[in-house]
């Protein structure tokens, strides 16, 4: 009778102990993650480094968006965040202009979503810099602004960097995680856009140790 009563008692018990142990993560190299040989240098040694691989066309890029802009805010002053737009084709190359025309004009904030929403919502192709200059009218830029910045030599140095990063990280798909220039994550090795950023924060630590200890 004894018994009886205690092992319901124990199961309730050892319940959270299980569902614990179910949640805990093991990554490992090469099954979750990959290294990246050689490493590639990031923009500051000091800082652990961020980078989010998407394409503006992208479903699964738009998706990710809200989730990875909460996780933003979680992390620490030791850590950057970069953005950096895939570019295997000639519409990519503009979209990843687009990108980095937003940020010249300090319109960021605003044409980051704006262009995200044209093409996964409103279906626009923005297959043209008279579309993607358009677009950036409609929201206050002004037609010679962005011709000129869209156009410049700053913003197509870091498309082509960006282009450059892609390749050497062997990015296969959008999107893509990069940690510190060494780790690529990927949904398909992670199986969700959620454990991506589990994942990232694992590695955040892992290189935070490695720094500590250094």
């Amino acid at each position: 009778m004894l018994k009886r009563l205690l092992l319901p008692i124990a199961l309730v018990l050892l319940t959270p102990l299980w569902a614990c142990a179910q949640e805990e993560q093991t990554w490992e190299e090469g099954k979750h993650y990959d290294l990246i040989t050689p490493a590639i240098r990031t923009g500051d040694p000091a800082k652990i480094e961020v980078t989010e691989f998407f394409w503006y066309g992208c479903g699964h890029c738009y998706n990710f968006e809200p989730i990875i802009s909460q996780w933003k805010k979680t992390l620490g002053d030791d850590v950057i965040f970069r953005g950096s737009p895939a570019a295997w084709n000639a519409p990519m190359e503009l979209h990843a202009k687009a990108y980095y025309t937003a940020d010249v004009l300090g319109v960021m904030d605003t044409m980051h979503l704006v262009i995200f929403q044209a093409m996964n919502v409103d279906r626009k192709r923005l297959s043209s810099e008279a579309e993607i200059g358009e677009l950036f009218g409609e929201h206050g830029v002004s037609e010679e602004d962005f011709s000129k910045a869209f156009n410049s030599f700053g913003v197509s140095s870091q498309a082509r960097q960006a282009s450059a990063n892609a390749r050497a990280a062997k990015i296969t798909g959008t999107p893509e995680m990069m940690v510190n220039g060494k780790y690529r994550i990927s949904t398909r090795k992670v199986g969700s856009q959620a454990n991506m950023l589990k994942l990232a924060d694992y590695l955040i630590e892992k290189e935070r140790a490695a720094a500590a200890e250094s």
